[in-house]
């Protein structure tokens, strides 16, 4: 496990966000699929291919999403769920992040709502001292990770650019997501080399959490069917926040072309006040 290591940033409103969103997550406290078939490498260039893939979700259009978040610290593990929808068209999602009941056993938080947009974030029911009537907005450009792992769901269509620095790509064979017959592929993607090559809605994210870890070097599985589009992709991210904590990400993409509707709140229902960490 390649270890990533958050820098600091004094004094901005994006690290009490981060900050908060991992104790959230940490105090309320999936795999690789075995290969079958036939294994043969295809022609294509294994790099290449993965790193098409955003591509090939944006002419997709959209798809619904599920996501999961398993993080493990101080031997405490707490995975949190999520389920929507992305238009990778307009780079806007919608999910319902859920987050499991706390270690006495106690009913978990309430889900909270996620809306994605071009450099943005927003939460409902986020908690912290937030009314439960309000939003949150958080300039992605302004976390430390990019909101790799802030909102406990990589953004979708993050998780798909991450993959534009996809190197050192091996084929490990065909296998099964869900039913459908795809392409497994294995590497390492650097965050800068995907930072400069990403969209322009989702560069200044990546670039973000290319300064903010230690080393850009994240391990990855992805999953491609025989369209070359992205059904399963998993990051593994590593950083130092109040100790170690290991994050599993994975992000299940089916049902695509199913119409995506995203509203973005008016500014008068976003909560202006300060954020409990």
């Amino acid at each position: 496990m390649v270890v990533h290591q958050h820098r600091r940033r004094r004094g901005r409103a994006g690290e009490a966000v981060l900050a908060a969103g991992v104790a959230l997550a940490v105090t309320a406290m999936s795999g690789c699929a075995g290969t079958g078939g036939d294994d043969r490498p295809p022609a294509a260039d294994p790099a290449a291919v993965v790193r098409g893939a955003a591509d090939v979700l944006s002419r997709t259009g959209s798809a619904r999403a599920r996501t999961a978040m398993e993080m493990a610290t101080g031997g405490t593990r707490v995975t949190i769920r999520g389920e929507g929808g992305v238009d990778f068209k307009t780079r806007m999602g919608q999910l319902l992040v859920m987050l499991p009941a706390d270690v006495t056993g106690k009913p978990g938080h309430r889900p909270i709502t996620e809306l994605l947009a071009p450099g943005a974030l927003y939460m409902k029911n986020r908690g912290a001292g937030v009314p439960a009537d309000k939003w949150v907005r958080v300039d992605t450009t302004t976390l430390a990770d990019g909101n790799l792992v802030t909102g406990g769901a990589t953004d979708p269509m993050t998780a798909a650019e991450l993959l534009r620095g996809a190197q050192e790509v091996v084929y490990v064979g065909e296998t099964e997501v869900a039913g459908t017959k795809v392409r497994h592929y294995r590497g390492t993607t650097d965050i800068g080399r995907a930072a400069r090559s990403a969209s322009a809605e989702v560069r200044g994210a990546l670039e973000a959490a290319a300064k903010g870890f230690s080393t850009d070097t994240v391990p990855f599985d992805a999953y491609l069917d025989e369209q070359g589009r992205l059904r399963k992709v998993r990051h593994r991210f590593t950083y130092v926040n109040n100790g170690v904590i290991d994050v599993s990400s994975t992000t299940l993409l089916y049902g695509f072309g199913t119409p995506v509707t995203v509203v973005l709140p008016p500014s008068g229902d976003i909560f202006a006040g300060k954020i409990a960490e």
